[in-house]
């Protein structure tokens, strides 16, 4: 049994959806080391050649959640109640402790992975979606990083290698949202279609690729995780949860993280996206269609 997810198996795929959806599906513990336990029972069930990816209610994942201050993630980050950069070190880069580590679970598989996106897909929820091996969204979804412009840092570093140098510093430095169409559009994820779509095409796909031996499905995937690896992308990925603990712990950051838990993300969120007219500052017409909701 799961408090964060569920985890279904109709063979030959199995789904993993984040269900926390009164809360946009953020990130909580213990949401990281479910996740790595769906995907390791996936890998080990031998009916299971593909595995989906998902969230339920009207957002794929909005990143993790600094509503209460982030203060349920204490027991990893502070020491008497201060932050510890120690510690945070430690499950930056501990394999055991790591969100980041667990998320990339998925690009361990060798199974391969389909990230079903809609509604919002942003900060750690983005990182979390690019991670799997192909990701189809709604077209209306959005997918960002706002903490380019406050408290952190990329985490999986996914977003660099997804795309070329000249948009990955765009994105990088201004956080600003894609919608699924666009992102489709940049390279970052694989395609974009209408919601009402969105379930039957990531069947589809995932029938194809059910289709193939898992053995070649493994060795494909081996030969391109590797090549990116070989590029470095162990090293970002120290380097960018490092620097995230940094970065949520600046003077700006103490006081983004203050408002927060005084008058509540909407009123941070709002200061910070205000310059941008972007994310909960946007129109009806740049946000994810709230009625478009998975059960």
């Amino acid at each position: 049994m799961y408090e964060t997810l569920c985890y279904e198996v109709e063979t030959p795929i199995a789904t993993i959806s984040l269900n926390r959806p009164d809360h946009l599906n953020t990130i909580v513990p213990p949401m990281p080391d479910e996740v790595e336990h769906a995907v390791n029972a996936a890998v080990r069930d031998e009916a299971v050649k593909v595995i989906v990816l998902r969230g339920r209610g009207r957002a794929f994942c909005a990143g993790f959640d600094f509503g209460g201050g982030f203060h349920h993630w204490d027991d990893y980050i502070t020491t008497d109640g201060e932050w510890d950069p120690g510690k945070d070190f430690s499950l930056a880069t501990a394999g055991a402790l790591s969100p980041t580590h667990k998320f990339m679970s998925l690009w361990r598989s060798p199974k391969p992975v389909i990230a079903q996106v809609h509604g919002w897909c942003v900060g750690g929820g983005s990182d979390y979606a690019l991670c799997a091996d192909l990701v189809i969204a709604s077209e209306d979804a959005r997918i960002g990083t706002p903490y380019s412009r406050m408290w952190g840092a990329y985490l999986s570093g996914m977003w660099l290698y997804r795309l070329g140098l000249t948009k990955a510093k765009e994105y990088a430095l201004t956080g600003k949202p894609l919608s699924g169409r666009e992102a489709a559009d940049a390279g970052l994820i694989n395609a974009a279609v209408p919601f009402a779509e969105l379930e039957a095409e990531v069947r589809r796909r995932a029938d194809q690729l059910a289709s193939i031996p898992a053995s070649q499905l493994a060795a494909m995937k081996l030969v391109v995780n590797h090549a990116y690896e070989n590029m470095g992308l162990g090293s970002t990925q120290t380097l960018g949860p490092i620097l995230d603990g940094l970065m949520r712990n600046t003077p700006d950051a103490k006081r983004f993280i203050e408002l927060a838990s005084r008058e509540g993300v909407g009123a941070a969120v709002g200061e910070r996206d205000g310059p941008f007219g972007d994310y909960s500052r946007a129109s009806a017409a740049d946000k994810p269609d709230p009625g478009n909701v998975i059960d």
